[in-house]
């Protein structure tokens, strides 16, 4: 298999509008997918072309290039909100995977136990796609379709992550359940972002859970419970199985369906507590065990 030199971009796409050959990064889901297949004679390795790996600031928020690792994200000098992401750039894999694994690579793969969706979904992050005839940018909740399905065209290459400037006093966390503490495919993830004003009722309320349908989902009926309530108010208790209606999770070898939906309704709450006690100058009372379920 012969993965080229495609170290321009331009030169990259015009390949792609040729051949639409395959298209490689890190490669940690690329070969595993092949499973007994031969591999193909022809890929585009994005690690390969110029100006495509690294985070920088921009005048409008964040930029991630396509084949930026995540360790590249661990190691990233990234204001707080970013904080769920790099929690989740942790869960995944090992640190060789870590350090092979590409962000474009875990949203093109599209499984619904990506550990990078939700964080990225909290953070209103969009994607970038370039092809021959010019480049469209698709918000990532309509760029994954399904399990294994995209928005992509054969002919586009995603190149960057964008994400919109996030007020600094915005906190961010990720959790995840799986059947062991590493090196496992997530049973059930959910990230969140919060915001507050200086009076302490919250601005911004972000919350995304995955693995718990075919796409990760934010939460939007909870979203808006949440928005402009106080931090001091009992606001765990606001996480029930009726706003979390937008989740269809199903019955596998990880989990059953009902023990998912219990299972995120915890994680949920958990993280609630513990992002509103992480908001800067609050400190939030809750009563005991009201932000823990059982699970551990």
């Amino acid at each position: 298999m012969s993965t080229g030199e495609h170290q321009d971009l331009s030169v990259a796409l015009g390949a792609l509008a040729r051949s639409c050959m395959p298209i490689m990064a890190g490669g940690t889901d690329f070969y595993p997918a092949l499973r007994d297949a031969p591999a193909p004679l022809q890929v585009i390795d994005v690690t390969r072309i110029h100006g495509l790996r690294g985070v920088e600031k921009t005048t409008s928020g964040w930029r991630i290039g396509a084949a930026t690792t995540w360790t590249d994200i661990i190691r990233a000098p990234l204001p707080p909100v970013f904080d769920a992401l790099k929690a989740a750039a942790s869960e995944i894999g090992s640190i060789q995977i870590q350090n092979s694994a590409t962000v474009a690579g875990n949203l093109c793969n599209a499984s619904p136990a990506a550990d990078g969706v939700p964080p990225l979904l909290t953070l209103d992050a969009s994607v970038e796609l370039a092809s021959v005839r010019g480049v469209r940018i698709l918000p990532l909740s309509e760029f994954i379709l399904g399990p294994r399905s995209t928005a992509r065209v054969a002919d586009e290459l995603m190149v960057a992550i964008n994400i919109p400037d996030i007020a600094p006093e915005a906190r961010s966390a990720f959790i995840k359940l799986g059947s062991r503490r590493y090196l496992v495919i997530s049973i059930v993830m959910a990230s969140i972002v919060l915001r507050a004003d200086e009076n302490g009722f919250l601005q911004q309320v972000c919350i995304a859970a995955g693995a718990c349908s075919a796409v990760a989902q934010r939460l939007h009926e909870l979203e808006n419970v949440l928005n402009g309530k106080s931090i001091q108010d009992d606001l765990v208790s606001l996480v029930t199985p009726a706003m979390l209606t937008a989740l269809s999770p199903i019955d596998d070898v990880r989990g059953s369906r009902e023990y998912r939906m219990e299972a995120v309704q915890q994680l949920v709450r958990r993280l609630l507590a513990d992002c509103l006690h992480d908001l800067p100058g609050n400190q939030v009372c809750l009563s005991p065990g009201s932000g823990h379920g059982a699970l551990s």
